[in-house]
């Protein structure tokens, strides 16, 4: 179970079971039964602005938010954040970007959530330290309940 290297022993057998028997997708469907509506850049746009607006208001602009189909698993990310500079007549000009992996348009809308507030968690930290962590806590509290999830939604992704 490579995406859930670091976790105890006992969740990753507990994950493992839920997998061999089958049970994972269900476990997932259950757990997170609204579907993603975001299914667009346009609408995922909105989406990203929307908890921005909400949680980050005074923080950078950001030029570009869309699907990048280019994202893989197997590179361990899910959703990039991206500082561009580029020299415009002698002047720096910065653009902030978030591409998410388009494999999660039909992921659950919980799972979505949680790679959005962490995409949008390095507009303010760009490490993952305490501080990153807790605006993602701030975000979407049950935050490191997500993120396993997700990676379980990996795995069963990976099994189909």
């Amino acid at each position: 179970m490579k995406y859930l290297q670091g976790y105890p022993a006992q969740i990753i057998s507990q994950a493992q079971q839920l997998l061999d028997e089958g049970k994972l997708g269900q476990y997932l469907a259950r757990k997170y039964p609204e579907k993603n509506p975001h299914n667009s850049d346009k609408a995922l746009y909105e989406f990203v602005m929307t908890m921005k607006n909400r949680y980050m208001r005074k923080s950078a602009h950001l030029s570009r938010i869309c699907y990048d189909k280019s994202i893989r698993r197997v590179d361990q990310a899910l959703g990039m954040h991206m500082r561009i500079s580029r020299n415009q007549g002698g002047r720096l000009q910065a653009k902030q970007e978030i591409r998410i992996a388009e494999m999660f348009k039909t992921a659950p809308l919980g799972l979505l959530e949680m790679i959005v507030a962490h995409e949008l968690s390095h507009l303010k930290e760009a490490d993952h330290n305490k501080a990153f962590y807790q605006l993602c806590c701030h975000m979407v509290p049950d935050y490191h309940q997500r993120e396993l999830d997700t990676r379980l939604y990996l795995h069963w992704i990976e099994s189909q």
